[in-house]
């Protein structure tokens, strides 16, 4: 959604790099930058002129006069003030001191109120809770049955005594579903209100009477971000109508130029909670400004990917994972089991190219990233099906006519095995030299690869596997020859233990891009 505003931004950073202090027109040719993409992105007019005058103020203070790097810093600024309006710190629900903890949903029609209702329900699943959906919008046609059904795809109890579609009494359902959670013991109740196509004074007095009925701890106006300034007028309407305690955004993931997110939270002072990027249930979590800001400037979002690996690789299986890397050697060799495996594990996180746009720099790449085709990673995993054990646990065996065989059994050219075996080994070897410097990484202190540098297959740290590595006679005419002499031969073989000592323990370098720097703390740590 932010890909535009993202690009626009990254453009006018470039004309500051490289210099070695900002002039007054630098400052003021950035701010105008900054200014167009923001109203490019259909962002509130108030919002922008708050945010550029907060830019230019403090650009022009000693944070960025006395910095070493000024442009590093401006982009920090940037960064700063994104965050400001985006809510700064993230917001957490609130819950009742005694169950239920109610939660009321309102907004337009087609905001996507019902199946965010089942996403904030599953979400509340999976971190313990006992949640209990009401289907209170007895207006619009099935929206029960639809509440119903997604219910049932998250797992999660649905309280619907009335049939919908313009039968029943909304607020008696709304009051009654209270008793209903106590007596069946669930600690979250989640009303879905009825919406309409528009903001009108018969939809708030019902929102309004529904809310009084049930005193709710949260009521969370759902807004789509892909309806850009009408976003932020139709907050204020029901800020002024109803009330609410905080925004969740829903179609972030559209092609919407997202003014919406960069305004409602500044304008209603209410700040964004969630956000819904998806179709799936599982494509919801909690909003955090400064993760938002940091994709907006093309800085990825390590925190939010870091957390979906966490939920959906299975730590055993990648410890193991690990453990067979470091180990090496004969029968623990990395093999076309495990890379399916890992394929189908990192399946499970979501789209392909979601995942590369979260690591840091990848911003400049959007076009190439959006050319992925997630179904490759199945044509993959039909091809390593189509394999025999033996096969996938050594590929080096797959010939010519096993190629054909595989190839046709997984309806693929031979042409694609090929490549698959090829990249294949390339991973294995590149996962071998990262295990391998394991061993001389320092700073491993406390964790759970340090000290394993030693162990045999990993080439690193220890004396006995550097030993054995030297006793092995090179292939014929590869590689260095030993000489004859044995004085001579002991002096070569001591310059190069020297040598693979000071590779080992060698400091690893990492350079952040040019941009990125001025966002660190004041010790570069």
């Amino acid at each position: 959604m932010f890909d535009t505003l993202s690009d626009r931004l990254a453009a006018s950073f470039k004309n500051l790099r490289g210099k070695g202090r900002l002039s007054e027109a630098d400052i003021d040719a950035t701010a105008r930058e900054i200014r167009v993409a923001l109203l490019e992105a259909d962002v509130a007019l108030p919002v922008v002129k708050e945010f550029i005058e907060a830019v230019k103020a403090r650009a022009r203070g000693a944070e960025v006069s006395a910095a070493l790097n000024p442009a590093q810093q401006v982009i920090k600024i940037v960064n700063d003030e994104l965050v400001n309006i985006l809510g700064g710190e993230t917001r957490r629900l609130r819950y009742a001191k005694t169950a239920p903890t109610v939660i009321m949903l309102a907004g337009l029609q087609g905001a996507g109120k019902t199946t965010l209702a089942g996403k904030l329900a599953k979400w509340l699943a999976k971190a313990g809770h006992q949640p209990m959906l009401v289907a209170a919008d007895l207006q619009r046609p099935n929206a029960v049955q639809q509440l119903q059904v997604v219910g049932e795809r998250a797992g999660v109890v649905v309280y619907a005594p009335e049939p919908g579609s313009g039968v029943g009494d909304p607020i008696k359902v709304a009051r009654d579903s209270i008793d209903e959670a106590r007596r069946r013991q669930h600690d979250i109740v989640i009303v879905d209100t009825a919406g309409r196509l528009g903001v009108d004074a018969e939809m708030m007095k019902q929102a309004a009477n529904i809310r009084d009925a049930v005193s709710p701890d949260e009521i969370l106006f759902v807004v789509d971000a892909m309806i850009g300034q009408d976003a932020v007028t139709t907050a204020q309407a029901f800020m002024d109508g109803v009330g609410f305690d905080g925004v969740v955004l829903t179609k972030l993931d559209g092609d919407a130029r997202g003014g919406a997110a960069l305004s409602v939270a500044k304008v209603t002072g209410r700040q964004i909670m969630f956000a819904s990027n998806g179709e799936k249930l599982e494509d919801f979590d909690a909003f955090h400004p400064d993760r938002m800001a940091s994709r907006i400037l093309g800085m990825g979002d390590m925190l939010t990917l870091i957390e979906q690996a966490e939920q959906h690789f299975e730590a055993e299986a990648t410890a193991k994972m690990a453990d067979k890397l470091l180990r090496g050697g004969k029968g623990n060799e990395f093999t076309l089991e495990d890379f399916k495996q890992q394929m189908m594990q990192v399946r499970k996180m979501g789209s392909f190219s979601k995942i590369i746009k979260m690591l840091p720099g990848m911003g400049e790449m959007k076009e190439q990233i959006d050319q992925i085709d997630d179904k490759e990673l199945d044509r993959v995993v039909a091809i390593i099906n189509g394999m025999t054990p033996a096969e996938r646990d050594d590929p080096k065996i797959i010939n010519g006519s096993r190629r054909a065989r595989i190839a046709k059994g997984s309806g693929v050219e031979v042409g694609e095995i090929n490549q698959l075996v090829d990249r294949f080994f390339e991973a294995r070897k590149v996962m071998k030299q990262m295990a391998g410097g394991m061993g001389g990484m320092k700073g491993m202190q406390g964790n759970p690869l340090a000290g394993m540098g030693g162990m045999p297959g990993l080439g690193g740290g220890g004396k006995k596997s550097r030993g054995k590595a030297q006793q092995t006679r090179p292939a014929k005419g590869k590689g260095k020859r030993s000489s004859g002499n044995p004085a001579k031969r002991a002096q070569d073989e001591a310059a190069e233990a020297a040598r693979a000592d000071a590779a080992d323990n060698a400091p690893i370098n990492f350079e952040l891009p040019a941009e990125f720097k001025g966002l660190l703390p004041p010790d570069g740590k």
